[in-house]
């Protein structure tokens, strides 16, 4: 699963992502994924879409991932009492804004991408759409 290498701190801020998109909302590919709410998505979501888009289409075409998760998020085990410092590491996310595009396609016909990326929406938590280049 994807997560950071390395990083400067153990623990980040606790983020709530706020206001659009203003960068990675213009279509590398021919089709994409385009987020229309905020959210927090985890590793697990997006290696789970990856390898939905993979494998409905037939691992022909090219595939890119948009967002990575960098943030940590902390929690501490079930039925512990409050105090003695902060949880551990238990996921790293990633924060999306409304116009971020997830995921890119190129390689693949219209009616192939379009099946492949509405099986990796059903898989995210929140509102998404598919785009096309030229079409928004």
């Amino acid at each position: 699963m994807l997560q950071p290498k390395k990083r400067k701190f153990k623990y980040g801020l606790k983020k709530v992502p706020k206001g659009i998109a203003t960068r990675g909302f213009s279509l590398q590919g021919a089709y994409g994924l385009k987020a229309m709410k905020h959210a927090r998505v985890t590793a697990r979501q997006i290696e789970a879409c990856r390898s939905s888009i993979r494998r409905s289409m037939k691992r022909a075409g090219k595939l890119l991932i948009r967002i990575f998760p960098h943030n940590p998020i902390s929690a501490k085990p079930q039925e512990v009492r409050m105090g003695k410092g902060k949880g551990s590491i238990d996921r790293h996310v990633a924060m999306v804004r409304p116009g971020a595009i997830l995921f890119d396609i190129d390689g693949v016909p219209l009616d192939v991408a379009k099946q492949a990326l509405d099986i990796a929406a059903a898989k995210l938590p929140m509102q998404v759409k598919f785009v096309e280049k030229g079409v928004f």
